[in-house]
């Protein structure tokens, strides 16, 4: 069987990734790859989990600051109540950008819902 020669898409492959390492580690290519891989996949995961638990800590900080005793938890629990479907994104950036505009989201959920209700207090 003669020997088939791999084409132009195999080389850029290879290459893309190589062109990172020089000297004795260009040898090694193939286990600097799996492991610079297997380590973007990871990552790729923690920093989803990480970015979600700043939004979390960023809207609950201003959340709490307003002065009212209403948790992040109670906001997102009326939140998803009145079916107002806001990810935690967008509301840390609003928290960030206009902190008062946070505070009469919350307000008018507080006053729909009702304190007593809102509180946990029945």
């Amino acid at each position: 069987m003669t020997r088939i020669r791999r084409g132009y898409i195999a080389r850029r492959r290879r290459t893309k990734m190589a062109s990172i390492f020089r000297g004795a580690h260009s040898r090694l290519i193939t286990q600097h790859k799996i492991r610079a891989l297997a380590s973007a996949h990871r990552d790729r995961g923690s920093q989803k989990r990480n970015f979600r638990r700043l939004w979390i800590t960023r809207i609950n900080a201003v959340i709490r600051e307003g002065g009212v005793f209403y948790s992040y938890s109670r906001l997102i629990h009326d939140l998803y109540k009145r079916q107002l479907l806001l990810n935690r994104k967008i509301l840390a950036q609003i928290a960030i950008l206009n902190r008062n505009f946070l505070s009469i989201i919350s307000n008018e959920i507080i006053k729909e819902v009702g304190w007593k209700q809102s509180a946990g207090i029945i």
